[in-house]
């Protein structure tokens, strides 16, 4: 059990606004958080294996990104500044028709060396060769919830619906708790109904949640509409899959009666601004989710519709994006919009009290930024140099469950060099 001591450091605890430590130090044993305090409040008897200095950086919970596809690294820059449908149908889905284990494993291995580098500990993923990606997860010392995308309309729609269970009852749990599984049916419109109650009675039996798109574009809307006469969210509702964990992705097109909907069965909501933006699906309005006592997190979506998995700039987004569409500056404070990448993403995937704070008997997830860079001069406001000022590359030091995953900007747990010469091998041989 490794035991590790962080001292001298400045520490965001994401328990509250007003719960920052200056000058304080965290104690780790095994794949908890033993203590969290101000300097020399760490148990007598503890006998730290190792001292990370923390003068001049601020500590605080990793990133959690509550959706994305991160195989889809592949294809950055592949299908860009097209809509949504003409992007999947004519760019997207054609190329990921070719892709294979390797390219999966290796395009997830992309993504995590992103994601650490850019201080994210946790993700939310949905995607096919799940088992491969899990491999990728495994050895990157990351935290993810992972999904196999089912699209029930398509051919082979039961054979994928087979894959998930198996992929659920193989890796849940897996790479010592750190891989947790949800099944994954794409979206209501690649999805009818018989095939959602399907994978409902699945859910039920195997105990777990589901990752889904919804109400992302107006197009989904008004299709949705016309065929089952009520909106995503009402549809879904009606047919009794909020009876189960669900976190839903993007939930852009919803009205009043939608939001309470999705505050009265709990339902986790991922926010990707960014893509929306891009993909010019729109804007969520998030201030009013949050006010109705939705479980709001934050997302990348895949690195093809963003074009990075970096969730400083998505925090940031997010909350420049609500203060404009609201007309009121206001709106999404800083607090808040960190909240969303942190604690608040914790609650949406249902992980609240395991992880998202840096409190006693929490998992060790924790990132070390350094402060000390002229654009986070002077320290007026933690929590507004976090969201506003600071970058990816001011995250120096990653911890993930007790272990030591990035220090000093070098990933200890995947060979760069290797990931990014296979990852051009396998581009390669997919656009041949």
């Amino acid at each position: 059990m490794s035991q590790i001591l962080v001292r001298n450091i400045n520490i965001l605890t994401m328990a509250g606004p007003e719960n920052i430590i200056e000058n304080g130090e965290i104690a780790i044993s095994g794949d908890k958080i033993l203590s969290v305090g101000t300097s020399g409040s760490a148990p007598k008897d503890f006998k730290p294996e190792l001292e990370i200095e923390g003068e001049g950086m601020v500590a605080m919970p990793g990133f959690i990104n509550c959706h994305t596809h991160a195989a889809m690294t592949l294809l950055r820059g592949y299908a860009d500044d097209m809509p949504l449908m003409e992007w999947l149908n004519k760019r997207i889905w054609p190329l990921e028709a070719k892709m294979g284990e390797e390219d999966i494993y290796y395009g997830t291995l992309l993504a995590c060396l992103e994601m650490i580098k850019s201080g994210t500990t946790t993700f939310n993923d949905m995607y096919a060769y799940m088992d491969k990606a899990a491999d990728a997860v495994s050895e990157s010392g990351m935290r993810a919830v992972l999904s196999r995308g089912l699209i029930g309309a398509a051919p082979n729609g039961s054979e994928a619906l087979k894959d998930g269970i198996n992929f659920v009852e193989k890796y849940q749990g897996a790479a010592g708790g750190r891989i947790t599984t949800m099944l994954g049916p794409h979206a209501p419109y690649t999805c009818p109904p018989e095939y959602l109650e399907k994978v409902m009675e699945a859910a039920e039996d195997l105990g777990v949640g589901i990752h889904i798109h919804l109400a992302e574009t107006l197009d989904e809307h008004r299709d949705i509409v016309k065929q089952y006469g009520k909106t995503p969210v009402q549809h879904l509702e009606s047919l009794g899959l909020f009876n189960y964990r669900t976190l839903a992705a993007h939930c852009v097109h919803v009205d009043e009666t939608d939001i309470k909907i999705l505050a009265e069965n709990h339902v986790g909501v991922a926010h990707n601004p960014e893509s929306n933006m891009k993909l010019a699906s729109g804007i969520a309005p998030v201030q009013k989710m949050i006010e109705t006592g939705v479980k709001v997190g934050l997302g990348t979506d895949g690195a093809s519709s963003n074009n990075n998995l970096d969730m400083l700039e998505e925090m940031r987004t997010a909350a420049l994006l609500q203060k404009v569409s609201n007309m009121d500056p206001t709106v999404m404070p800083a607090y808040k919009a960190l909240e969303m990448a942190t604690a608040g993403g914790a609650r949406a995937l249902g992980m609240e009290g395991i992880i998202g704070q840096l409190k006693p008997g929490m998992k060790a997830d924790l990132i070390l930024v350094d402060f000390s860079a002229p654009h986070l001069m002077p320290q007026h406001d933690y929590y507004a140099h976090m969201v506003y000022s600071a970058h990816s590359a001011d995250v120096k030091t990653v911890i993930i469950d007790g272990e030591l995953v990035m220090q000093n900007r070098k990933v200890l747990t995947i060979e760069e060099e290797e990931v990014i010469k296979h990852v051009k091998r396998c581009v390669k041989k997919l656009l041949s």
